[in-house]
């Protein structure tokens, strides 16, 4: 009988892509593969290890699964991932219900790792970061209809609060070539809506070409006729430049909508995270990037009790979030990961206050997207369908202005109408609850 392997992915897109390659390799070496890791003979889970919060989940899903593994539900247990490859045998040891440890230069042997865990566990096998593989057959775990693409891996960005560079390495980008050929070979399979994905993708191209190339690739893949939208995410807001507006605003296939991580607005905490820029730059950003793109839907990321963060600090963040309105945004409490420069920063922010802060953020935001979402009321847009909600009675879908596992969704009413999911159609919106827009098919 076949081996049947399980896998659990956690944490970002770009994890993801790497739970989808894994898949392919184990798929070639033809195991059998299980969507429930709990009714599979080997379970992986892939982990994240950026914060705390990612390793508390990752570890609860490793119990979990070393507890069936305990009762003879499944016989082997792998980890991989990020927190696989920062601890590495640290993890061995923290957790021997574990057969093997992956690092992310060895994703490609996890066939070979699954058959020696045949005859052998508590091990562990690593490489060199730069070992990853980006590229090769993936068992996608997306909607057929929607893809991410990968376009580069690692960060030489080096922001003191961030354990990124030292999980991944320096920054790679793949060949423009292999890309193109890549998103071309997932458009033939049904693919309309590509997310290129990075660490930061306004580097795409630095290391390989000598300056930055990310223009040139959308300019590319808008010339593949199969697809119908490509979106950014992980734009870093100081490497926005003219070119790039320029092109997502006159290319119709680039979604309008941009994802840039500012973390905080505070000069004093943002040179002290290493990121350049302050309240007055990033607003003057985001005001030309609104007047180049009509109807852009911006995104981003903040961080709240950075050390050192005073209450004035922090007023003027929130204040930020109040004037900006930003149609998309999260907001995380710093973790003091070690071995990275904040962990010994002086002025930590007690869990009381943070807490606080965050939700004083999230508040103002979820009043933010209130008037978004009422401002889109007798508005027409398009939508991609995702599929039918049995419990809503309804379809559901996404425009340029959601990101796919990221933002809200659109429910619409068809009228008895049957759609297809893939197909594209227009809706108009009638209401709105929480962060999710209602509406009815025209």
């Amino acid at each position: 009988m076949s081996v049947r392997i399980g896998m659990v992915s956690l944490g970002c897109p770009k994890n993801q892509v790497d739970a989808e390659l894994m898949l392919g390799c184990l798929a070639d070496a033809g195991y059998d593969l299980v969507e429930d890791a709990a009714m599979a003979d080997v379970a992986i889970v892939n982990t994240c290890g950026f914060i705390e919060s990612a390793k508390s989940e990752a570890i609860e899903e490793i119990l979990e699964l070393a507890a069936l593994k305990k009762e003879g539900r499944i016989k082997a247990l792998i980890v991989t991932g990020c927190m696989a490859e920062r601890y590495r045998d640290a993890v061995l040891e923290e957790l021997p219900e574990i057969d093997a440890v992956v690092g992310i230069g060895a994703n490609h042997r996890i066939a070979e790792i699954v058959d020696r865990i045949a005859s052998e566990s508590g091990f562990g096998v690593y490489g060199e970061k730069d070992e990853l593989h980006m590229c090769g057959r993936r068992v996608r775990t997306t909607l057929p209809f929607y893809s991410y693409l990968r376009i580069a891996d690692g960060c030489n960005n080096k922001c003191t609060f961030c354990a990124i560079p030292m999980i991944r390495g320096k920054f790679r980008s793949r060949p423009m070539d292999e890309l193109i050929d890549e998103a071309n070979q997932l458009a033939a399979k049904g693919v309309r809506e590509l997310t290129l994905i990075a660490q930061d993708t306004t580097e795409y191209g630095s290391d390989i070409y000598g300056k930055r190339m990310l223009p040139e690739l959308l300019r590319r893949l808008c010339e593949i006729q199969e697809l119908k939208w490509i979106r950014l995410l992980y734009c870093y807001p100081e490497k926005i430049t003219d070119e790039l507006l320029d092109v997502i605003a006159s290319q119709p296939k680039i979604c309008k909508y941009i994802d840039m991580p500012i973390q905080h607005v505070s000069k004093k905490v943002l040179q002290a995270m290493h990121r350049p820029g302050d309240r007055e730059s990033l607003t003057r950003l985001i005001s030309h990037i609104r007047g180049k793109i009509p109807g852009v839907t911006l995104r981003t990321t903040l961080m709240t009790a950075f050390p050192g963060e005073t209450q004035e600090d922090f007023d003027e963040l929130i204040d930020f979030v109040r004037d900006i309105k930003f149609e998309r945004l999260g907001c995380f409490i710093w973790s003091a990961e070690e071995d990275t420069p904040a962990f010994d920063l002086p002025g930590r922010i007690d869990s009381e206050t943070a807490a606080m802060r965050e939700e004083s953020i999230i508040d103002e935001q979820s009043r933010v997207i209130d008037q978004w979402c009422e401002s889109m009321v007798g508005k027409k847009t398009e939508v991609m369908v995702e599929g039918f909600d049995r419990l809503a009675e309804c379809y559901h879908g996404r425009s340029q202005g959601e990101a796919p596992e990221i933002d809200g969704k659109i429910f619409f009413d068809t009228n008895g109408k049957k759609l297809r999911p893939g197909e594209f159609v227009t809706v108009e919106i009638t209401d709105f609850m929480d962060c999710d827009l209602v509406g009815r098919l025209v």
